[in-house]
Parts: structure tokens; C-alpha cells; sequence
């Protein structure tokens, strides 16, 4: 697919496709007329590179745990930098207390349109509009 295709498939920049091609985060294939040709994996692979972008992760740091995202995931590290393992721990408690308020948030909203649900159905058995 050509790169509009992905950045509509992922909700894309072609720019922020083209930054991350630059940091090695995906690679398309080169057509002979020098137009770039995305494979259908890397649908997933750029959503999941966005999402680690929008949680804050830089982009040296997703192409070092770039080997996550792919299956089967699997990953052998012999020498993991502490560094970089300090530095995900970090971002993976920051991530955790993200989602923690996102639930939190999402069933306010719940129980708010539960709460309106039950009022229209309690104003329609009294025959109110």
C-alpha cells in the first residue's frame, strides 16, 4: 500500500510516517519509480508506534523494544542496558497510572449514562416527557 493508504489505515501524518521510517521504526519497500510501498503488517505496527509515542516514549527507545512488537514475542537479551530498562520501568508506571485515571474516567461516564438511561425510562413508566 502506498503511504496515504497507511497514514488512513493508522490516522497518520505521511510526515510522522516519514520521521519514523528515518528513525528505522518501519521500513517500506522502494518501487522502481521511487514511490515507498507499505506491507499490511505495518498497519499494526504503526498504531502500536503511536501509541508508545502518545505515552510518551521517545522514538530512540521504541526502536530498541521494537522486537516486542513483533510475533511471535520473543526476545533473547543478553546484556539489556540498565539504563534503558530503569528507563522503561519509569515509563511503564507512568503508563499504568494513565490507565488507572482512563478506567476511572471511563466508568464515571458509564454511571453517568446509566444514570440518564434510568431517568428516561423512570419519566417514560410515569408517562413524562
Amino acid at each position: 500500500m502506498r503511504i496515504g493508504e497507511l497514514g488512513k489505515l493508522t490516522d497518520t501524518p505521511a510526515r510522522s510516517l516519514r520521521y519514523y521510517e528515518t528513525q528505522g521504526l518501519i521500513e517500506p519497500q522502494r518501487l522502481a519509480n521511487g514511490y515507498r510501498e507499505y506491507d499490511d503488517y505495518l498497519v499494526d505496527r504503526v498504531i502500536q508506534i503511536r501509541g508508545l509515542i502518545d505515552s510518551g516514549i521517545p522514538t530512540r527507545i521504541i526502536k530498541q523494544i521494537l522486537p516486542c512488537l513483533d510475533k511471535p514475542r520473543e526476545i533473547v537479551v543478553e546484556d539489556a542496558d540498565p539504563e534503558l530498562l530503569a528507563l522503561l520501568a519509569r515509563e511503564r508506571e507512568r503508563m499504568t497510572a494513565r490507565i488507572d485515571c482512563l478506567t476511572l474516567n471511563r466508568d464515571a461516564i458509564d454511571g453517568y449514562m446509566e444514570a440518564v438511561s434510568r431517568a428516561k425510562t423512570e419519566r417514560a413508566s410515569l408517562g413524562v416527557a
